[in-house]
């Protein structure tokens, strides 16, 4: 079955040349040519303020420059978020974002009074985190517990409603060999063109 897939990509540098670019652009053209409906979303073209307060998180409108984002957010069966780990956990801009469009009333609802616990907007969906560090994937799995895109699982995505939610982790790759770029592109293909 066709999916609409979102892929956003939360690297803060907006060089072509990221590699964090390149397997977003690998897994998004699988997907297309698989059949699948996909919209992307580079976060370092975008341009919006970071917010401050409870009162606009919770009563404030989305910036101009993310309502189509947030269209799309509402719009997606799967997310395909793309990033480099930064200081153990996700890159400021890719948080700010997420605080942006995961706003009550797009991802989630607050409940009446006395009615218990918020209401996810977003059940059904699935996603997959594809993160890219300067350390080996497994040190960060075992020994950090991969506690940052752990905290960006759990703390947001199962919050609004989205699960499962996978990880693909990509280590060492400043050191890489074009080779071993080429296999994890080449990984990216595959599982772009089967929506997971």
């Amino acid at each position: 079955m066709p999916r609409r897939i979102l892929v956003l990509v939360g690297h803060p540098d907006p060089s072509p040349d990221r590699l964090c670019r390149a397997l977003a652009a690998a897994y998004a053209e699988a997907a297309e040519k698989a059949g699948h409906s996909v919209r992307k979303i580079d976060l370092a073209l975008l341009d919006f303020p970071m917010l401050r307060t409870m009162q606009e998180f919770e009563h404030g409108t989305i910036p101009d420059g993310l309502k189509e984002a947030a269209e799309a957010v509402v719009w997606a069966e799967h997310f395909v978020f793309v990033f480099p780990l930064w200081l153990g956990t996700v890159p400021a801009l890719l948080k700010a974002f997420l605080e942006q469009v995961m706003r009550p009333g797009t991802a989630f609802s607050y409940p009446a009074k006395g009615e218990g616990l918020a209401k996810s907007l977003l059940r059904g969906r699935s996603a997959r985190l594809v993160v890219t560090m300067g350390m080996p994937a497994a040190v960060y799995r075992i020994w950090f517990f991969s506690h940052g895109i752990a905290g960006m699982r759990r703390g947001i995505l199962n919050f609004v409603g989205i699960r499962p939610v996978r990880e693909t982790l990509f280590g060492m790759v400043a050191s890489a060999s074009d080779a071993r770029r080429a296999k994890w592109l080449r990984q990216m293909r595959r599982l772009g063109e089967r929506a997971v």
